[in-house]
């Protein structure tokens, strides 16, 4: 089994940062895929950021140039620096990963940011922009 814990969510002003961290504990060996999703209520979660064993990287177009994931592999720990924030990155964001999927990297490129693929969860933390 895997466990996920977010941390690092909280309060921002427009432009501002935050940066979020999920620690995985556990099975890390059957992760292949580590994704961080928000969500707004009555909204579906939508796909922010992504990050595999490779270390290959995608981000949503709403947050190109602005997020940027990265992996403590040392530590399990997955980042999300947040920059030049906006009130509509206001969400509460999810900490998801994936087991090893058949055809991986096809995954990858077409379905990485589909929330039902995901196996795990972590328990969510919140993001606040607003002036």
């Amino acid at each position: 089994q895997v466990q996920l814990v977010e941390s690092g969510g909280g309060a921002a002003q427009p432009g501002g940062s935050l940066r979020l961290s999920c620690a995985l504990s556990g099975n890390s060996d059957s992760v292949y895929c580590m994704t961080w999703f928000r969500q707004t209520p009555g909204k579906d979660r939508e796909g922010v950021a992504a990050i595999n064993n490779d270390g290959a990287t995608t981000v949503a177009d709403s947050v190109k140039g602005r997020f940027v994931i990265s992996q403590d592999y040392s530590t399990n720990t997955m980042l999300l620096q947040m920059n030049n924030l906006t009130q509509e990155d206001t969400a509460q964001y999810f900490c998801a990963a994936k087991k090893w999927p058949s055809g991986a990297r096809s995954w990858f490129r077409l379905l990485v940011f589909h929330w039902a693929q995901y196996e795990f969860w972590g328990q969510g933390t919140q993001v606040t922009v607003s002036s």
